[in-house]
């Protein structure tokens, strides 16, 4: 039997989607939710750091899985390898309802007003595609509040000098510092810096029916055991559902939009949970499966209009991939910092995201998220054993003597970093995969060097008696901060929707995720991703007559 047409299929159950669902939802659309991955919760898996999401070293524990998925990557002799999803190149995100928000360390950063203008802010930037975006901080605003609410955050703007104004407060208080907070606020302090803490999408009180956080050290790469960490699957995707108006079809890999010789969605081709091939119907279509797998869908959507992909007859699809290069430093103490109150990360600084004579943009510092044996065993100063004796004599000495200062850089977006079809390799429904290729800018390394001091720095100050820097390598990344394959823009020759998430090509199909993003910001983007989000929708919801746009 057919599937039933509806107001709007909308592709990927994460940050995205799921509000997308929920806002379509209840102002009367029918809406039905794709998701590739199953419904899961903290019970489906044991806190085994090797199946965590963030190691992902033998399987990835909430998708995509290794029988299924794959990618092709630079080999590093000129040729290309294919990759399972479990391998670091693949640039992982959650394949599940929630995607990325129910295994997320859930930092809750709003852009500053400047990460939407940085063409203005600092000029042009040689080898780089950098222009500011199609709306501004201010037209933001209202949406990064509905989602601070609707989905939940814990802080407090008014600690941070350099906060963009917001009109009303975080509606939950923050968190307060663990040991290692306590031992970096004075010494920042003492710095000139101005810390304060982080704002997360995880409750510190009992908030929208959900219990306050109980700091488990298990925290980011898992779901959360009380549901104290917001994401859509806990959020707005169970009030999509009451509406009665939204139908979640889980464990389906949509494999191509449907555009019609008119050059309009109508609808999408998937294979469901049996693995039968089926379509379905809609009046509009909106893409949020993330910066590489929207940019997917998109380029394997051909159709005798758009011989590309959908709304690829510029060429700009899959282009100004970005991610986040992490840098920092790490340093090691005498005595013990490590006090077990998950998720770890606290306490943050942000003079250095702007402003900077050295760097553009820049980016946020702030004390890591515990990490456990597995990945503590590969920090190491430089030099040190990798492996026997002197490398388990480190790893017993300083698992519970040592902090990290880390913070995303925010990449100069850069044309020929991109995610492409791969002309041979398919997947396990014969869809074919992405090559994902490219270098980071050498503004980039810039941007890290300076960060990474101001970190060596700070751990020098709290004490610490050895440091060194953490600077990452020159290949582009597609990981879980990907962002930028299909940016929004005034002009269609050089963007791929407009300043609403639309497609200038196709105006039923809308994106709404990671892949609009011009620039990344130098902060973790989720609740970016919420914002625009809500902001699509917004959209949506005034413009749509049913059967076309005012």
């Amino acid at each position: 039997m057919a599937n039933k047409q509806v107001n709007a299929v909308i592709i990927g159950a994460g940050a995205g989607g799921g509000i997308v669902a929920k806002e379509l939802a209840t102002a009367g659309l029918l809406v039905v939710l794709l998701e590739r991955g199953k419904w899961q919760t903290y019970n489906d898996h044991d806190n085994d750091e090797l199946i965590s999401q963030r190691t992902s070293a033998l399987k990835c524990p909430f998708g995509p899985d290794n029988e299924k998925y794959r990618r092709v990557v630079p080999d590093g002799k000129g040729g290309w390898r294919i990759v399972l999803p479990n391998d670091w190149a693949y640039g992982n995100n959650a394949g599940c309802v929630g995607g990325g928000t129910l295994s997320y360390g859930a930092m809750a950063w709003r852009f500053m007003p400047e990460d939407f203008a940085m063409k203005t802010t600092y000029g042009t930037v040689e080898g780089s595609t950098l222009v500011d975006w199609p709306l501004s901080y201010d037209d933001l605003e209202p949406f990064y509040e509905k989602a601070e609410y609707e989905i939940g955050v814990s802080g407090d703007h008014t600690l941070n000098p350099f906060a963009p104004p917001q009109n009303k407060h975080y509606p939950m208080p923050p968190f307060p510092y663990n040991r290692e907070g306590k031992m970096l606020e004075p010494a920042a302090r003492k710095l000139g810096l101005h810390p304060f803490p982080i704002p997360m999408l995880r409750n510190s009180v009992f908030y929208n029916g959900r219990p306050p956080c109980i700091h488990m050290r298990t925290c980011i790469g898992y779901a959360c055991p009380v549901n104290a960490k917001a994401g859509s699957q806990n959020t707005v995707i169970p009030v999509a559902l009451k509406t009665g108006n939204c139908q979640v079809k889980s464990e389906c890999k949509v494999s191509e939009i449907i555009v019609d010789e008119k050059g309009r969605a109508r609808g999408i081709n998937y294979f469901d949970q049996q693995d039968n091939p089926k379509t379905q119907a809609a009046d509009l279509v909106v893409v949020c499966a993330s910066a590489t797998e929207t940019a997917r869908l998109l380029l394997n959507s051909k159709s005798v209009l758009f011989p590309d992909g959908a709304g690829n007859n510029n060429g700009w699809v899959g282009h100004n991939l970005q991610d986040h290069a992490y840098c920092g430093a790490v340093g090691l103490f005498e005595e013990e910092v490590y006090d077990d109150a998950g998720p770890g990360a606290c306490i943050a600084v942000n003079d250095f995201n702007h402003h900077n004579a050295e760097i553009v943009g820049g980016g946020l510092l702030a004390n890591e998220f515990i990490r456990q044996p597995y990945l503590f065993s590969g920090i190491r100063p430089p030099g040190n054993a990798r492996w026997g004796k002197e490398h388990k004599d480190f790893q017993r000495e300083y698992f519970k003597k040592h902090i990290s200062v880390v913070g995303p850089i925010q990449e100069m977006p850069v044309f020929e970093n991109q995610v492409a079809i791969d002309p041979s390799v398919r997947d396990y429904w014969g869809i074919p995969v992405l090559r994902v290729s490219g270098f980071r800018h050498p503004k980039d390394f810039e941007g890290c060097n300076f960060l990474a001091s101001k970190a060596e720095q700070w751990l020098k100050e709290t004490g610490a008696h050895t440091t060194w820097k953490v600077i990452p390598g020159q290949r582009a990344g597609a990981g879980q901060h990907q962002a930028g394959t299909c940016r929004m823009g005034n002009d269609p020759k050089t963007s791929v929707t407009n300043r609403y998430g639309q497609l200038h090509e196709i105006d039923n199909l809308f994106i709404a995720d990671g892949s609009l993003h011009v620039t990344n910001g130098g902060f973790n983007p989720a609740l970016t991703i919420m914002a625009l989000s809500y902001w699509v929708s917004d959209f949506i919801k005034k413009e749509w007559k049913g059967t076309r746009f005012k």
